[in-house]
Parts: C-alpha cells; structure tokens; sequence
C-alpha cells in the first residue's frame, strides 16, 4: 500500500489502461519516473492539460486525464500529461518531451492548440505553450515561477523550491510572448496569487478577476454550475469580458462565497455594510450564522449612536 491509500498494483493497472487506450487512439508515454503523457487523437483542436497524478485517483472514477470526457466528448483531441508528485513539471523528461514535438511537427496538424492548467497546471501550461506558437492558453490561479530568487515572497509549495525554475520553458510569462491569447483567472483578493498574475504582462493576456474565490477558482465554478461554460468559451476563444462577469453573477448565491464576504466585511469592520448584506442574504435563504454576525452588527452600530 502507497502512502496515499494506492496500492501498487493499482497504478500498474491505471498505467495498462492508459497505454492500451494510447495504443488505440494515440500514445502514451512514460517521461522519466514523475510524469506521464497520453495523447487521444480525435478532431484538428488539440486541448494539452497538465495536473496532479493524485487528482486522476481522488476524483476521476475512469481514472483517465483531467477533462477526458469534456474534451473527447466535444470532438477534440488531447494530450494529458500527468504529474506523479508536486513537480510543476520541472523535469528534463518534459522538457525534451515538448522540445520532441515541436521539433516533429506534432503541434503543427491541428487547427487549434489550447494549453489549459490550475495552479500546479498553469504554471506548466504557460511554460510549455512556448512549444507551440500560436496556442490559446488558459490559466487559472496560475504561478509565473518558484525560484527562490525571482518570487522569495511565495511561501507556499516548499517541496517544490529546490527545483530549476530556469533555462528552458522556466519563466512562466516569457513562454507566453508567441500565444495567440492568454485567459488568466485569479483572485485579486489572494494576495499571492494576486502578485504573481501581476507578473504575466502582455496585449496577448486578458487578467478576468473572480474576487472571493479563492485560490480554488475552478472548484468554486463547479459548484456554481458554470465551469463547462466558462472552460468553453476559452477554449473557443468566445468568452467575453462582459459574459464571464455575467457568469459569475451566480456566485451571489453560493454559501461559501457568501461566507467569505461576510468574514471579510467583518475583517475590515464595516457594522453597517455587515447588516445590509446579512439582510440579502437572508431575504433569499436561512442562515443562523448570518442572522447572528447581523445581530452583533446592529448591537455595534447602536453602542456608536448611544456614545
């Protein structure tokens, strides 16, 4: 048994699977002992993801890459790749892997490349869209780089420092230089995410801010419902400013992103905006939690009168 609960012979038999559907419809390819790549050759759009071998375990039952069936489904082809650890993909395996295909041309038969990531996956799919000139890239909550040098103020992902954040596909935002457009999404609230979207710069690059999300933006869109088409209409380059702000409009209504608003109203202690917002959103809802931060809201406001 692994240290994550997966038994050996469970990853033997997730890696026969890839390969017998790589064989069938593309490849797959073991990069190094970290990482791997399975390529299903569908449509003339490729979508390239990059994620968290944990993540195919945790949350996907066929086991296969992040946005399989959305992508296959759609008629697109993809190449999956898939990291066996908190890499951020930075491995000579990979590095000679992207530098193979745009030196055979791979890129080059599709009509449209898309380099899609979260976090881990937006980093890499930044870094390595400079393989193919041209590509749509969406990024979400992504890192322009862990070098100790370049971002000492990111305190997060410490197994990851050590790595070589330079030399080929290493600085995130210089790979994007050749893109045909870049989404990025993040937080502006989340501080450290927040400066390192302040580092990708670019007429190529629009910056779509989902305050109060969170570093989990696509999570977030889950629950709401829109994640499909948001994803969508970047991967089809259709998404506008004014829909994805239309689209996010559904958040109003979601507990957690209620929450963090509450909290953060209380953080900067602002009694009157506390009682405005508490009454919408008990006008829509029960909320024992808000109703009472409305209750010490009011009971403040009325000590400020009285004195």
């Amino acid at each position: 048994m692994t240290q994550d609960g997966i038994t050996a012979e469970t990853k033997v038999e997730w890696r026969q699977t890839l390969r017998t559907l790589g064989e069938a419809e593309g490849f797959f390819e073991e990069l190094g002992r970290q990482h791997s790549a399975l390529h299903v050759a569908r449509g003339k759009t490729l979508i390239v993801t990059f994620e968290n071998l944990d993540h195919v375990f945790d949350f996907n039952d066929g086991k296969l890459p992040w946005g399989y069936d959305f992508v296959t489904n759609n008629g697109w082809s993809l190449l999956g790749l898939m990291a066996h650890d908190w890499t951020w993909y930075r491995d000579e395996a990979v590095l000679d892997f992207f530098d193979r295909l745009a030196r055979e041309g791979f890129f080059e038969q599709f009509e449209k490349v898309v380099f899609y990531g979260a976090s881990m996956g937006a980093y890499a799919a930044a870094a390595f869209s400079a393989a193919a000139p041209g590509a749509t890239v969406v990024l979400i909550s992504p890192q322009a780089t862990l070098s100790r040098d370049d971002a000492s103020w990111e305190t997060r992902y410490r197994k990851a420092w050590s790595r070589d954040f330079s030399g080929r596909y290493g600085y995130a935002p210089d790979m994007l230089s050749d893109a045909d457009k870049v989404y990025l999404f993040y937080d502006p609230l989340a501080p450290l995410d927040a400066m390192h979207a302040a580092l990708f710069r670019g007429a190529n690059v629009l910056k779509l801010r989902c305050r109060y999300f969170g570093h989990r933006i696509a999570s977030m869109w889950g629950r709401m419902g829109v994640l499909k088409p948001i994803v969508e209409g970047a991967i089809t380059g259709t998404l506008s400013e004014k829909e994805f702000y239309h689209l996010l409009r559904e958040r109003r209504e979601l507990r957690r992103y209620q929450r963090e608003m509450l909290e953060r109203l209380e953080k900067i202690d602002r009694p009157g905006l506390i009682v405005i917002y508490c009454r919408a959103v008990l006008a829509r809802s029960a909320g024992p939690r808000f109703r009472q931060a409305m209750t010490r809201a009011q009971r403040k406001l009325s000590g400020t009168k009285s004195q």
